[in-house]
């Protein structure tokens, strides 16, 4: 009997075959037995390779592909599939950490960015590799070759992380598991030969975009999602592998089998229904922000509509390959176009179910009356420090915001002489204690350190609550975007002459960026204001789900909440204290990466769960975790604040497990000299300042107490709240 019945899958876009199937069968055929892959490779024989039938899954997800692209491309996922059965023949049943790890580093030889391969292969898995990158790099741009080498990289790297979890026996927390699989996964690297297949590859000036990177993003979350439906029984109970979502929600939410199955396939659907959102409601913006020419814009669709079809083929394909479980299913035996396709069609074939899916990612009933939520215990080994200067910066911080007009009325956009009623007063501003964040953030800092990043936290928060006052009545995402223009122009890295601010926001980070960037070097400064860039940009994100009163999936949640809350940015100060020590690529390291965004995911949930009630019901706010949880799986306010809770407390053991196991495993790998292990460990003191800082200034602040709002209280806009056309397939609920 099947562990669980696979469950009734999303699928707006049928499968279609490509006619060049047959030849890429006997091709790759050929193609694998000249590498070695099978008889004689101890891992595959030609009837091993027949049944799998990576052609047919090819022929699916590139319908449209040549003969010869699609040759190649079926060639790349014989060598990704062969590689992974024969690391897990020799590393992951052994367990050899060292080996594995030598293993990998040479493969990264046979991907050079520039020039000729020097290495000789040893095995089938470097020979095919060798052959594979000769055969496709000299079609490509050194953007797609760079963009390419990083996500074969990271898919390589998964088999060690893998590794690692299978060693210590640990079950991955859900948001760390979709977040590794995104990262180390396949897709992103299908993603990449969907570019070379369609012809398409995607122009680098936007290849690093949002809307982009959300494209592929929910491309591999549903790739992956889906995998691990098919694969549940043969890498569970055959392979030991503990690597799979519906294993990671039976172990941290208590499901059964088949309940967990069910969850995973409604994040997939979710997952599937943002892509689709993406695609009509960024794209076109994204196109003229860039000034993408006809061509340009062709290629992205062209780029999107394979991700789709990628997904009904590789939906199809796990339907058919034996080595998955789909034996209770049958296939859907949609090979031609049969009904409309393409971008934006999909709400054609949508029935109520997915109705209903897509309405539980819309709010129409802002203001609800919430009450106070009860703040959970939370897990925080370390203790807060405060700063001697305290007091200093308590009067420093009201006199700045003053001179700054923090608490000046506030002109509207389409009306500037009509003033609203002050973001802050300065009353409030006293109460919300900025003093205490900063010297908790930074114990040990000069007087001057501390009035300049009290400054911040001021200007931040100004920032978080002036946007939505003066751009949310009126849903002005236009004028948004261009304040956020504005406000970037106020940031040369060249330290040169700015413009004249107008408004208090602008009249604060005109102050605070030579303060701050003049002292830095070139690449720390670039690297400052591309952290102060992510937070205004995230700022008009927030905006536009308001506007359109969209609850943001939890995967986008937290990746956006890490920019919204201002993480990067004090990460970046903290990075900065710590001098020439550390080599700037050492942080680029996945386990200072990861280290990172364990502590800003705590961090940020600690406010969230403090905020809860001055968001949703003061506020009418969309943006937290707790609202985020409850929609998404559907639970009671109660359970969701304890499924953050233990969202915390994983976060945080995996802080700790980093510092403890990870970060002494980098120094021996990387060699690190005596100052940049020094440098490093700074830097580990100074994020735990920042958790138990946090943590501190929230039980200190009035900012979210109850009596506090209430004395700021002013009637809801409720008037000018625009409720969305509701999407094609949309049911709208009252």
């Amino acid at each position: 009997m099947t562990p669980f019945t696979l469950p009734d899958f999303y699928q707006p876009y049928p499968a279609r075959l490509n006619p060049n199937l047959e030849g890429a069968r006997t091709h790759t055929r050929a193609w694998a037995r000249e590498m070695g892959m099978l008889e004689g490779s101890g891992i595959w024989d030609e009837r091993d390779l027949d049944d799998h039938d990576y052609a047919l899954l090819c022929a699916y997800t590139h319908p449209e592909a040549p003969a010869a692209a699609l040759d190649l491309v079926t060639d790349w996922y014989v060598w990704v599939f062969f590689f992974d059965d024969h690391f897990l023949d020799v590393f992951k049943r052994t367990q050899d950490m060292d080996g594995a790890s030598r293993y990998l580093e040479r493969l990264r030889m046979f991907m050079p960015l520039h020039g000729t391969i020097t290495e000789e292969p040893t095995n089938p898995v470097e020979r095919g590799l060798a052959e594979l990158w000769q055969r496709t790099v000299p079609a490509m741009s050194a953007d797609w070759r760079a963009r390419f080498v990083h996500s074969t990289r990271n898919l390589l790297d998964e088999s060690l992380w893998e590794l690692a979890n299978i060693n210590a026996g640990r079950v991955s927390n859900p948001i760390e598991y979709i977040e590794m699989r995104r990262k180390v996964g396949g897709a992103p690297w299908s993603a990449n030969l969907v570019e070379y297949a369609t012809a398409a590859e995607i122009p680098a000036r936007v290849a690093h975009s949002r809307p982009l990177r959300v494209l592929k993003d929910t491309f591999a979350d549903g790739v992956h999602l889906r995998n691990d439906l098919f694969s549940y029984e043969r890498e569970t109970q055959r392979e030991g592998e503990l690597a799979n979502c519906v294993l990671v929600l039976e172990h941290f939410l208590g499901y059964g089998p088949q309940e967990a199955a069910d969850a995973v396939n409604e994040i997939l659907t979710s997952r599937l229904q943002q892509f689709e959102h993406t695609v009509l409601t960024e794209l076109e913006p994204l196109f003229a922000e860039h000034a993408l020419d006809p061509v340009e814009r062709l290629r992205v669709l062209k780029y999107a509509a394979g991700l789709q079809d990628w997904q009904a083929g590789g939906h199809e394909w796990h339907l058919r390959s034996s080595r998955y479980m789909n034996t209770a299913v049958r296939p859907t035996g949609q090979f031609t176009l049969g009904g409309p396709m393409g971008i934006g069609t999909s709400a054609a074939r949508l029935g109520s179910l997915v109705g209903v899916s897509r309405t539980k990612r819309y709010d129409l009933s802002p203001f609800r009356k919430v009450g106070p939520l009860p703040i959970p215990e939370l897990y925080l080994p370390f203790r807060s420090r405060q700063n001697p200067h305290l007091e200093r910066a308590r009067r420093s911080v009201v006199d700045w915001s003053r001179d700054m007009g923090f608490f000046d009325a506030v002109p509207r956009p389409a009306a500037p002489a009509v003033k609203a009623p002050s973001v802050w007063t300065e009353r409030m501003l006293t109460g919300y204690d900025f003093a205490v964040c900063a010297g908790a953030l930074n114990p040990d800092g000069s007087a001057e350190e501390l009035d300049l990043g009290t400054h911040w936290l001021s200007w931040g928060t100004y920032g978080d609550d002036w946007f939505p006052q003066v751009y949310g009545p009126t849903g002005d995402l236009n004028g948004a975007r261009a304040m956020v223009a504005r406000l970037k122009s106020f940031m040369p890295l060249d330290l040169s002459t700015v413009d004249l601010p107008v408004n208090p926001l602008e009249k604060g980070l005109a102050d605070l960026w030579p303060r701050t960037a003049a002292p830095m070097g070139d690449a720390h400064r670039a690297q400052f204001r591309a952290a102060v860039d992510v937070m205004l940009d995230s700022w008009v994100w927030e905006l536009r789900n308001q506007h359109e009163r969209r609850i943001p999936d939890p995967v986008d949640y937290i990746e956006m909440r890490r920019r919204t809350f201002g993480s990067d940015l004090t990460m970046s100060l903290s990075r900065f204290r710590n001098g020439r020590q550390v080599p700037p690529e050492v942080y680029e390291t996945r386990p200072l990466q990861h280290l990172e965004a364990a502590a800003s995911d705590y961090a940020c949930f600690v406010n969230d769960l403090y905020s809860y009630q001055k968001e949703i019901e003061f506020e009418g706010e969309l943006h937290n975790i707790v609202l985020v949880v409850e929609n998404f799986l559907d639970v009671s306010r109660a359970q969701a604040a304890e499924i953050v809770r233990d969202l915390m407390t994983s976060r945080m053991r995996q802080f700790e497990r980093i510092v403890a196991v990870d970060l002494p495993a980098l120094y021996e790998h990387l060699r690190l000299p005596a100052t940049a292990r020094d440098g490093i460990d700074a830097y580990v003191v100074q994020l735990q300042d920042w958790m138990s800082g946090i943590v501190r200034w929230h039980e200190d602040t009035d900012r979210y107490d109850e009596a506090t709002l209430r004395r700021a209280e002013a009637p809801p806009p409720a008037a000018t709240i625009r409720i969305p056309t509701a999407p094609k397939g949309f049911v709208r609920t009252q």
